[in-house]
């Protein structure tokens, strides 16, 4: 006999069924994937910025230019992304998922979207 992985109560059904009902197989997943914890949050919240920052640019053939003051002023946190590049060149690009950006000469920041 199959009980629900989230109350314990017995299951009626198919032999494959993992839940008694929806609400429990919704409770047990937002459980799962939730973050585990208040740090993991806050980053995860801080890159979510940082994207929708970067992407509120106005991009021409997948390529913007922008200012680190403004970014600053918009709230963006160079702290934050999710990866860094060096290319060959010695290029320098840090990613926050699909967008980079590289800091040029003077306060000029180059942005890049993955296609």
């Amino acid at each position: 006999m199959n009980t629900c992985l989230e109350c314990g109560e017995k299951i009626i059904g198919r032999s494959d069924k993992k839940f008694c009902n929806d609400g429990c197989r919704n409770a047990y997943n937002n459980k799962q994937n939730s973050d585990s914890s208040n740090l993991m949050r806050n980053i995860n919240n801080k890159l979510r910025k940082n994207h929708r920052i970067l992407s509120e640019n106005k991009f021409t053939e997948g390529k913007a230019k922008t200012t680190k003051n403004k970014l600053s002023a918009e709230g963006f946190n160079f702290d934050y992304f999710t990866q860094l590049r060096i290319y060959k060149n010695g290029a320098e690009y840090r990613f926050v998922y699909d967008i980079g950006y590289k800091f040029l000469e003077e306060d000029w920041i180059l942005l890049v979207k993955k296609e």
